[in-house]
């Protein structure tokens, strides 16, 4: 058998999250092994470092298989990607990685980015990969909301009901927000980097910092919200579609980047 990692980019729209689904729902991780059994007949299982929610995005999503052939990485890439047309999933880099490497278990970081735009005229070629609100948005209240949320933390507040995780303690490495030219508006993209993430807690930090930059909360109500430890502290809940798996830091990059 031969291990291989995968960077993986796809468009969450048309699928029901990551996971494979009992109820056959679409998912990224069943396009993938099923490309995977049109090279190597038979049941394959592949492990992600992150388990994406339905229509959330990803352009480095990291997996990995195990096979009976040891294929030369760029031909297993390109035959995977002929064989996920026309779905929106591509395998942008393949490696060979050792028997040890796990693409969740030796993950040290997780990075996301959280795409917002802000105008009044509707995101048409953005349609499905942003969140718009209509309303003018203040960067500089959004940063000192954000700056409350870096460092160690218990964030029950910003974690889903659902959330299988074992505590509701995170570091949060990194939260920046940069705004960038959008024509009739503004677009703001927040970074957010961490060992590991609650459920739902990318999602719903943005959603609490949409509300600072709205006027709606001021900057040290996010502090208020977090020291809560209680759900119903937390702002609303962003929409998925904004949100993207930019990629997953290793000990050691198994795609040589």
């Amino acid at each position: 058998m031969a291990r291989f990692a995968f960077r993986i980019e796809y468009n969450g729209a048309p699928f029901n999250g990551w996971q494979r689904q009992a109820g056959g729902q679409p998912s990224v991780q069943q396009a993938i092994e099923e490309a995977l059994a049109k090279l190597e007949p038979g049941e394959h299982r592949i492990a992600a470092a992150g388990r994406t929610d339905a229509g959330v995005h990803a352009t480095g999503q990291v997996a990995h298989a195990d096979l009976v052939k040891d294929w030369e990485p760029f031909r297993l890439c390109e035959a995977l990607n002929w064989h996920l047309r026309p779905q929106p999933v591509a395998i942008t880099a393949c490696a060979r990685v050792g028997p040890d490497f796990h693409a969740r278990f030796s993950a040290l970081e997780r990075r996301y980015m959280f795409r917002l735009m802000a105008r009044r005229a509707p995101a048409v070629l953005e349609a499905g990969l942003v969140w718009q609100v209509r309303g003018a948005l203040d960067l500089g209240a959004m940063r000192a909301g954000a700056a409350h949320l870096i460092g160690l933390h218990d964030f029950t507040t910003f974690r889903s009901t659902m959330c299988q995780a074992q505590s509701p303690v995170k570091t949060l490495d990194e939260i920046s927000i940069e705004e960038i030219p959008c024509a009739g508006g503004q677009e703001f993209r927040f970074y957010l980097r961490a060992r590991s993430f609650l459920h739902n807690q990318v999602r719903s930090v943005v959603g609490t910092l949409e509300r600072v930059g709205a006027g709606g909360w001021p900057p040290a109500r996010v502090k208020e919200a977090l020291e809560a430890k209680d759900r119903a502290a937390c702002g609303p809940v962003c929409p998925p579609e904004g949100l993207y798996l930019t990629g997953v830091g290793y000990p050691t990059d198994p795609f040589g980047g």
